[in-house]
């Protein structure tokens, strides 16, 4: 127990996230009903917060900018093994940058436990006019 333990605070074995968005393709100004699903790692830990951000990426020189960005705090705690769903709506902003040929959207999603190392997200998507 005590090395499952050690090992989900290198991330190993840790719970993980997955922002699962109901389609890939979206309009400025549209409201997203998507939700967070959960999955446990090895052992019990508590989630403290989840992070989402709208990001639009240089490709081409390899930066990004955050467009907009989502917190959810919390104090549960998920289960080793545990399968939990937490709703999620964002309404992209009415006004976006249009992408260039090297750029493209993406959320990028992080969850964060009071102890062990983060969970990390990406979802690509595609914005258009």
């Amino acid at each position: 127990m005590m090395l499952r333990k050690y090992m989900s605070l290198l991330g190993i074995g840790s719970a993980q996230i997955d922002l699962v968005l109901p389609k890939q393709t979206y309009r400025p100004g549209e409201q997203i009903e998507a939700y967070f699903l959960i999955q446990g790692g090895t052992i019990e830990q508590r989630i403290i917060r989840i992070d989402c951000d709208l990001m639009l990426e240089n490709h081409a020189d390899e930066t990004s900018k955050t467009i907009e960005s989502r917190t959810i705090l919390s104090s549960r705690t998920i289960a080793a093994e545990e399968l939990n769903k937490v709703p999620f709506t964002f309404r992209l902003p009415e006004v976006l940058p249009v992408p260039g040929r090297d750029e493209s959207y993406r959320f990028k999603t992080k969850l964060t436990f009071d102890q062990g190392a983060e969970s990390v997200d990406q979802d690509w998507i595609k914005i258009v006019v």
